[in-house]
């Protein structure tokens, strides 16, 4: 029997200028639904078609991109995402806008549309 007490991973927030624009990449690059039920368009998130935490976009008034790996503003937060075919999947984040920051042999380190860093991973 689990411990109520014991939080589950529900999704991570990820803060940034347009969330419908953000969300949207995402979802591309995913292949995951983007979810919009809030009005104001202040909060989007996209979701697995499988289920599972979902990854969440808020506006943040004054946002700042990371500039890693320039120490000037630290990336905050990065997401590593599994991939079957690295270099397949290297072409796709760079069509859909993403900007490669580093390449290594095992996973590729790209920047999303407004910053934030992320990684694809040889599965």
């Amino acid at each position: 029997m689990s411990d109520p007490a014991v939080p589950t991973f529900a999704s991570v927030a990820i803060d940034c200028p347009d969330p419908l624009a953000l969300a949207d990449f995402y979802s591309r690059l995913l292949g995951w639904e983007v979810s919009a039920d809030d009005p104001t368009g202040e909060w989007v998130n996209v979701r697995p078609p499988s289920g599972g935490p979902s990854i969440d976009f808020q506006r943040a008034a004054g946002f700042v991109a990371p500039t890693w790996p320039d120490p000037a503003v630290q990336q905050q937060l990065h997401i590593d995402f599994d991939v079957a075919d690295l270099a397949a999947g290297h072409v796709r984040a760079i069509e859909l806008g993403a900007t490669l920051l580093d390449v290594q042999d095992t996973f590729h380190v790209f920047a999303d549309p407004v910053g934030h860093p992320f990684c694809l991973c040889a599965a």
